[in-house]
């Protein structure tokens, strides 16, 4: 009995997702299980071409320098330095300027960049500016923290700390004490200065009264003081809203709660 060779589209899904394309034998989402066999999955490798690995760095000394005198050598034109093209831009440079010369916002600070080009100095400038800005330091120079004195044990047992700041405590009521007496003799009347009896008269009473200021508001910003305004007034009147906190206030005091807005309290006897 014949059997019927295996086409390359058996095992795909063709009339579901479209007709037969090439792309399907390749997809995993187009192809069917089967039966008796793993799935194939994995990458195409590149071709023989390739190669793999990761590119060496390019150094200033090459074999070129190794072998320069040899019959037969010679340097690349130019030279093996870097050309200053080649070298970075220092764009921490560039932001440092362009806030100098007052530039603060984004479109600014890429025109600056546009109109103005800083470059990275290279490796071995670098190395010797940092050595020619370097200070010298004396040989005998210790860096880190200095150590922190030992504690005094026996100051800590024999509770030294505690009676020194019980006299100093006792120092300062003694002197605001005296300086209280004095200052009590001194507004006393002349005639009840011998006695030691200080009177009250009127104009120490009102003298003694400061007129009650409100404290300042919270600080808002600009927007919700000037335009940003309340749609809903619940209140018809000011009266009717100074009223109504008057009742709350009057109310707190049967509640419980630490701002008065919580159940009635019970009855005590």
């Amino acid at each position: 009995m014949a059997t019927q060779m295996e086409g390359p589209f058996d095992f795909t899904a063709t009339n579901v997702l479209g007709d037969q394309r090439n792309t399907m034998l390749y997809n995993e989402l187009h192809l069917r299980d089967k039966v008796g066999s793993v799935k194939t999955r994995g990458f195409e490798l590149p071709g023989k071409h390739f190669t793999y690995g990761l590119p060496n760095d390019r150094r200033d000394y090459t074999a070129a320098h190794a072998l320069r005198g040899w019959t037969g050598t010679y340097l690349p034109k130019g030279g093996a330095t870097k050309s200053k093209s080649a070298t970075e831009r220092d764009f921490m440079s560039l932001n440092r300027a362009s806030i100098a010369a007052g530039l603060v916002k984004a479109p600014e600070n890429s025109d600056y960049r546009a109109t103005h080009d800083i470059r990275r100095l290279p490796f071995d400038q670098k190395e010797m500016a940092g050595k020619m800005r370097s200070r010298r330091l004396p040989p005998t120079m210790v860096f880190g923290i200095p150590s922190r004195p030992s504690t005094p044990i026996f100051d800590l047992l024999e509770h030294k700390y505690q009676d020194k700041w019980i006299k100093d405590r006792q120092h300062q009521l003694s002197a605001q004490r005296s300086a209280e007496i004095k200052k009590r003799a001194m507004s006393a009347p002349a005639a009840s200065r011998g006695t030691g009896i200080i009177y009250e008269t009127r104009a120490s009473l009102l003298r003694t009264y400061q007129n009650p200021v409100e404290p300042a508001p919270l600080w808002q910003l600009p927007r919700f003081t000037k335009s940003a305004k309340p749609h809903i007034q619940t209140f018809r009147t000011n009266r009717a809203k100074s009223d109504a906190f008057g009742n709350l206030e009057t109310d707190k005091i049967a509640r419980q709660g630490d701002f008065g807005t919580g159940i009635y309290e019970p009855a005590k006897n």
